[in-house]
């Protein structure tokens, strides 16, 4: 467990809802297949600006078989739960998580606990980190190819077969959506869907 703390003299700082919009709006964004999103570290700088005696914690749910979860815990000054968020990283999923996956897992966990603070979320929840491994993730090369009668599926019944395993895994479709960078599942190519059951499948 981790615990990033952030000290300051200031001791009448409470969570500030037009503090936090005018952060938002100077936040700066990067572009992943034109949609914004906001840097972890930037959701990081922000937080402390509203939470300067806050804390954000971290911790290790689950460490089995080259796969980690973890879940982030923002924190305000007095001790009270602002906002939790989860990841899910595999270590064999990309070249950088061969060596990383761990610290990857805790970056993504922390953006997310924080867009849940409100923190970044004016384009999405997700930060640029996250989707950027999803999408570096989605460019390799698809292990299965769903298939029925020795055929593949047309994309309609490969979008019916997602969402049952979205279900399955208790995954939303529209986080995967985010992810892949498209506003609905039926704007996924087929290689993307058939990308993502490969995935839900190895969960």
């Amino acid at each position: 467990m981790s615990c990033l703390q952030f000290k300051s003299s200031r001791k009448d700082l409470d969570m500030d809802w037009e503090k936090l919009a005018t952060l938002n709006k100077g936040l700066t964004t990067t572009d992943i297949k034109g949609k914004d999103y906001v840097e972890v570290n930037k959701r990081v700088i922000a937080f402390r600006e509203l939470e300067p005696n806050g804390c954000i914690q971290t911790d290790i749910i689950a460490l089995e078989n080259g796969v980690v979860t973890i879940k982030a815990t923002a924190i305000d000054g007095e001790g009270n739960v602002l906002a939790t968020g989860y990841a899910q990283e595999k270590e064999t999923s990309s070249f950088i998580n061969k060596t990383s996956f761990i610290e990857n897992c805790e970056t993504s966990a922390v953006g997310r606990a924080l867009g849940f603070c409100g923190i970044g979320i004016d384009a999405s929840i997700a930060s640029a980190e996250e989707v950027a491994n999803a999408i570096e993730n989605q460019n390799k090369p698809t292990k299965n190819v769903v298939k029925q009668e020795g055929k593949p599926l047309k994309k309609e019944d490969l979008i019916t077969f997602l969402i049952s395993k979205c279900d399955e895994k208790r995954y939303r479709v529209s986080d995967l959506c985010e992810k892949t960078g498209v506003d609905k599942v039926e704007d996924m190519t087929e290689e993307q869907i058939s990308k993502w059951i490969d995935w839900l499948e190895a969960k």
